[in-house]
């Protein structure tokens, strides 16, 4: 995590950079989407949304997938690329967990020094729906498990590098796929019913639909609530034994040339 954190500092820039592009993504989607609602009567549109509070998914939508841009995906691929993964691999450590530690300060940051920054400035624009403490709580407690299963995503997306020379169009569909089906772009809710049951089902619901769900307080009580954080565990459990298992069968596949 250390290391981490050092490699991080060397590029301070990017965080700039970051702010600016999900500042301006957050306005295109919150802007387009409350002129959807301007005249949506007080108790609720389509979806069962408020102004308020279609305008509060959206923009915590846009702080989580800030959240999840961890650069994993990009460093496993391009260490494969370069050979430098031998280099990781004859030391006594686990890969895939070297991995994650070193991600933890890119989270970190980017929840200090984009998403809280994004948020306010937003908050200060337009009006958000209050959350109640317990609904917070409950979101704080899904977005570690969204966090874990956007790593878990994100490894897979980087070990494409052992089977293809160009991860790039995998990033690129795993992108668009996890913004759809995450409910990032169209919240579930509103999605037509097929699709809407498919996406329920997939993981990349738990990285934002689900903690949206609970900040919301869209959920059954506790059932509903406790339904969210199962799915999400569930997930990460699943995504991390399949992490696994394929980081083994990449291994028997692995050649690097040197020079």
């Amino acid at each position: 995590a250390t290391g981490g954190l050092q490699s991080l500092l060397q590029y301070r820039s990017m965080f700039v950079i970051t702010g600016m592009t999900a500042a301006a993504g957050a306005a295109v989607t919150v802007f387009l989407w409350r002129a959807v609602y301007a005249d949506t009567p007080a108790d609720g549109g389509p979806g069962g949304f408020t102004l308020t509070g279609i305008t509060t998914y959206l923009l915590v939508a846009q702080v989580l997938q800030v959240l999840h841009t961890n650069r994993v995906d990009d460093e496993v691929a391009a260490e494969v690329y370069r050979g430098d993964v031998a280099v990781m691999l004859v030391r006594p450590v686990s890969y895939p967990l070297v991995r994650f530690f070193a991600s933890l300060p890119v989270v970190a940051a980017n929840a200090v020094l984009v998403a809280v920054p994004v948020l306010v400035l937003f908050a200060l624009l337009v009006p958000l729906t209050v959350p109640r403490p317990g609904d917070v709580a409950l979101f704080a407690l899904s977005t570690v498990f969204s966090v874990l299963i956007a790593f878990c995503v994100n490894l897979l997306t980087g070990m494409t590098g052992f089977v293809t020379t160009n991860t790039w169009g995998v990033r690129m569909v795993k992108q668009s796929v996890v913004a759809f089906f995450a409910g990032q772009l169209v919240p579930i809710a509103l999605m037509p019913q097929p699709l809407a049951a498919l996406a329920r089902w997939l993981p990349f619901r738990g990285m934002v639909d689900g903690p949206l769900t609970l900040l919301l307080g869209r959920y059954d009580g506790a059932a509903g609530a406790l339904q969210v954080l199962v799915q999400q565990v569930g997930w990460v459990l699943g995504l991390g034994a399949v992490c696994a298992v394929l980081w083994r069968a990449a291994l028997g596949r692995l050649e690097v040339l040197g020079g």
